[in-house]
Parts: C-alpha cells; structure tokens; sequence
C-alpha cells in the first residue's frame, strides 16, 4: 500500500529513473537509508553521500531517492536525510519544489501530520505549491489514515494554492510592460482561468496601487465571467481602486454599471472613497459619490450628512451649489435635517476664516431645503460680524426681517457694537434706532453703551453726550449705570462739567445713585465756586440740597489745601449747612490747625 502511495499519479518514480543515472539511485537510497538509519547522523554527512555515489545537484536526484523504496521504506531515515539537505548550504540548494511534493508525499503516508503542516509552512514560504500528484497520494494516505480532518485541511490549502497560482498567473499578464490592453485581454482570454469571486478579490488586491490594471481586469471579469459571479464584489472592488483623481471617469463608468446592474456599494468602499476624494479637494466628485449612496438612505446616517456638509464649506474654493445639492440629496432620502446642523456648520467655518460667507451658506441651505429659524438668521449674522463682515450682516438682518422674521434685539445690538467699534459710528447710530423701531427698548443696554464709547472715541464726549440725552428723552432708553459712569469721566476730563451735572440728573432719572467722586476730586484740585455750587444743585433733593455732597466737597478742599475756596463755598451756603455739625467741625478742626502751623513755621 505504501508503494502505492508513493507512485500514485501517473508513474513519477519511472519518469525519473529514466534519467542516466537512475541505474546508481536503487543502491544509492538503500546507502543513504543506512547513512540516516541512526538517530546520530554520520559525522560529516556530505562527505558521506558523495562517498555513496549521489549527485545532489542534479534537480531530480532527490525526489527520486526520496520515493526509491530503498529510502521511502525506511521513513525516519528519509525524514532526517530530508532535515539534513534543508539545512546543509551545498544540499540546500538542490531543494526544488519536487523535493517538497515528494517529502509531503512520504509524510502523509506515514501519518505524520505534524512534519506534513511543517512542510506545507516551508513550501509556501518559497513560494512553491502542491502539486496535484501530491495532493492526490497525501489526500488517499490521510482518508485511509481516517485522518479525515487533514484531509480537509489539505483540500483547502490546496484549492487556495490553485486560487493564488491563477491569480498569480493574471497578475503577470496584466503587469506586461510591453502589452497594450487588448492585447492584454486576448492573454487573459486563452489562460483558461475560472472567473470566481475568490479571484477577483486576490487579483484586486495585487493590482489596487494600479488602476489602468484593475480597469482591464474589470473589463476582461466582464466578458469571462459566468451566471453565478457575485457582481456586487467585482464592482465594489473595482470601485475602491478606481476612486481616485486620475481614474475618475472610469470610476463614474463603474457607478453608471453598478446603478444598471441595481447593484449597491459597500459602505466601507463609501468611506474609503470619499475620504481620499476629500484629501484631495475633490469635493464634487465627493458629492456625486454621496448621490449615488443615498438610493440606498439606509446605508447613510445623519453623521454621514453633517460630516460631508461640513467638507463641503471648508475644502477648496467654497462652492453654494454644493451646499445646496447635499441638502436635497439628504431630504429626498427621507431624511429629516437637524436644527443643530447650521451649528455645526457654522464651527466648521470658523476653523478655516469662513465666517463671513455665514449668511450666504445658510441661504444655500435654504436653497437645498432647510427651513432655518430666527436663531439660525441670528447665529448668521453674529457671525459675520465676528468676521469683520458687518455691511453684508447689517442688510442680511434688514432681509431676514422684511421676509417675516422677528428676531431679537441681540442681532441688532451686535451690530451697534461692531458699528461702534469701527470707524463708521454714524452707522452704529442708524442701526441702534433701527434697533429700537423693530424690538422694545428692553436689552439695549450693551449696546448703547457700545455706542456711546465709539462716539466718544470718534467725536468727543459732548457729542456722545448729546446723542444720548436725545435718545433717553425722545425713545425712553434706560442706559446701564456704568454707561452714565463711563460719560461723566470723559465729559469731566475734556472738560464739560457742564454737561457731567446734567448725566447726574439723568442718572436721578433712572434712580441710579449720583456718581460724585470724580467731581469732588476735579472741583477740589482746580474748581471754582460756581463748579461746586453746580455740583450741589445737581445733587439736591427736591430743592434741598445734599448734606453729604457738602461735607465731602469740604473735606477735599480742606485736603487740597484750598482754604480760600471752601470759606467762598461756606459762605454762599444755605444756613442749615453753615450751622450743620458736621460742617462746623470741619471749620473748627482747620481753625485750630492754622495757629499750630504758624507755630511750627515762625520756629
């Protein structure tokens, strides 16, 4: 039986020894065999086997000795005779694939499995296979074996070496140098390989940095293969190599056919595709991509939509029409947009300085189908002032509102900022009465104060000063006390003590309480009488005046040191303040201190 198995397939061992010098191989195996036949191999095994007779470098002398009965009946010596030629560098080298297919031979005969495995290892690593009288005497060995679990195995490793020797053998012919692609075509015709799903992923594989190669493999899978071809991964393969900047029509030609054919793209070729299509700027070729997909709205999710809309507005030279073809692609899937996507849009431009273009891109998103709110118009324009694009925001918030929208007064006292920190105030006064004709005068504060800075930096404090009083008496605005505050510093310092009395009357108004300090320390330093008889009028209550205000308008000119101008002051005072206790302690105080000043000076 053994015999059997080692010269099962079709008379190898009689091929062989047709050789010259198969009459010396009988002697010469049994010799070896009594060589290897010890655990302890001979000290010098070279010297040895060239003792016996045998021409190692002949590339048939060792599958013949390996399948003579004189060696192949002793399998222990073959095995290490086998083990000795792998290792000896001179041997090594007379190793072919046959010597394989012979040791394989000789191990699945003797139920070895283990070094069978071993040796199956070692061909794939040299890139050689099994050869189909091997695989027929192993495979009759192992069932007979009831080794039926190798058997299997061997029939898989097999099929799978039959799979990679065809695709190895188109891979050559579709990496011809020196053909063109019909010629390449009529090579493939003649190969006589099956066209299975199994070969299109292993060939795809090998050629996938080659495009023009997967596109003649596509077209000859085309014309070979059969009724049970699984197209859905021909096309998706060849897809996934196609999709690229410099193939790109013919990566459209696979979408027309996938489409005819009603066949679906995988989403990971998907992904792929249109992240390499993004990394390139290819953003309408992206967009085409997303199309195609949302036949299928089930193989996309609203990440998938808010991931491309945002590529869309930051990649390249932004494209509206983009903006808007992503939107109706999404919604004729079914799909309902979010009211957070204008957000993230919106994050998304102020990544790369986009800002500006905010309005246009919502309106291209209205375009496409989206029905933005009021917060959305108001994210808008907020936006484009942060990009310094106020003109476009002041008439984007004029057409928002004459379209129907009320928003809040926060738009409009954005822009009264910006306005007012730019060099055209007059406008951020337009917008403020703009402002207040379309919203209450409620949240005008920060606005308005706003405005009087810029007015203040671009024309003085007395013309800020002016505007605001008329804007208090004819629109009822309520500043903040820090707007009033900030006013009375500047009117003070460009010297309008004049109109600094009046913001304190209009601070009483709005029954804040006076801000005094910075008037008591001008007054005190370089006043006059009719300053500080001005202050106390606009301090009085009723036409009483400010008790308070006079004591520490006396202590400051006494701290000053200008005793002259607090006895004019005393002196022109009502008498419930000349003959207050407070005062007259002030008085007394500075009385006793001049004598005891004269004193220190005279000694």
């Amino acid at each position: 039986m053994l015999r059997a198995a080692l010269t099962s397939g079709g008379g190898r061992l009689t091929t062989l020894l047709s050789l010259h010098h198969a009459r010396l191989l009988s002697s010469s195996s049994s010799t070896i065999a009594a060589l290897f036949s010890d655990a302890t191999p001979p000290a010098d095994p070279a010297a040895a086997v060239q003792s016996a007779g045998v021409d190692l470098s002949h590339p048939d002398t060792v599958p013949a000795l390996l399948l003579d009965p004189g060696l192949a009946g002793n399998y222990p010596a073959a095995s290490r005779f086998f083990s000795w030629a792998a290792s000896d560098p001179a041997a090594k080298a007379a190793l072919n694939s046959r010597s394989f297919n012979s040791m394989l031979q000789l191990a699945a005969a003797h139920g070895d499995a283990d070094r069978f495995w071993s040796l199956v290892t070692s061909m794939r690593s040299r890139g050689y296979g099994i050869s189909k009288p091997a695989f027929r005497a192993a495979s009759e060995s192992f069932r007979a074996k009831d080794m039926a679990r190798d058997a299997d195995l061997l029939q898989d490793a097999f099929a799978a070496y039959g799979r990679n020797s065809a695709a190895a053998e188109v891979c050559k012919v579709l990496r011809a140098p020196d053909k063109d692609d019909a010629s390449k075509l009529a090579i493939l015709g003649e190969l006589g390989v099956e066209v299975t799903d199994e070969l299109v992923a292993l060939v795809v594989e090998k050629v996938g940095q080659q495009p023009r190669q997967a596109m003649v493999f596509f077209r000859w899978v085309e014309q070979s293969a059969g009724s049970g071809m699984g197209w859905g991964k021909v096309y998706n393969a060849t897809a996934r190599v196609l999709g690229r900047e410099d193939h790109i029509e013919e990566f459209r030609e696979v979408l027309r056919k996938m489409r005819g054919k009603g066949l679906e793209m995988d989403r990971d070729v998907y992904v792929t595709v249109t992240d390499r299509f993004l990394k390139r700027e290819m953003v309408e070729d992206a967009v085409d991509l997303y199309r195609f997909m949302t036949s299928r709205p089930e193989k996309l999710s609203a990440e998938d939509f808010v991931f491309l809309l945002k590529k869309v507005v930051v990649t390249g030279d932004l494209d509206l029409k983009l903006v808007t073809r992503v939107m109706r692609y999404y919604q004729y899937a079914g799909k309902e947009v979010k009211a957070c996507t204008f957000s993230s849009v919106l994050k998304s431009l102020r990544s790369v300085a986009r800002l500006g273009e905010s309005g246009r891109v919502l309106m291209a998103m209205k375009e496409g189908g989206f029905v933005p709110g009021s917060a959305d118009h108001e994210k808008a324009i907020l936006a484009m002032c942060d990009a310094g694009n106020i003109e476009e925001a002041c008439k984007y918030l004029a057409d928002v509102e004459e379209s129907g929208h009320k928003l809040g007064s926060k738009a409009w006292s954005y822009l009264v900022q910006k306005y007012s920190l730019g060099e055209n105030v007059d406008m951020a006064v337009s917008c403020f009465h703009e402002m207040l004709g379309r919203s209450d005068n409620e949240n005008v504060g920060s606005a308005l104060e706003a405005m009087v800075s810029g007015l203040y930096k671009k024309k003085g404090a007395k013309d800020a000063f002016k505007i605001l009083k008329k804007l208090i008496s004819e629109k009822a605005v309520v500043p903040w006390q820090t707007t009033y505050k900030y006013l009375i510093h500047k009117l003070i310092r460009q010297g309008h003590l004049k109109q600094a009395f009046e913001v304190l009357g209009l601070m009483k108004s709005n029954s804040y309480p006076p801000f005094i300090e910075p008037f008591i320390t001008q007054i005190s330093k370089s006043g006059t009488v009719d300053d500080a008889l001005g202050l106390l009028d606009a301090t009085s209550s009723k036409g009483l005046p400010s008790r308070t205000v006079y004591v520490r308008l006396f202590q400051a000119l006494f701290k000053e040191e200008r005793h002259e101008l607090a006895q004019q002051l005393l002196s022109q005072s009502p008498a419930s303040i000349q003959n207050h206790a407070d005062v007259c302690d002030i008085f007394s105080r500075m009385k006793l201190e001049e004598p005891i000043a004269a004193v220190l000076a005279d000694g």
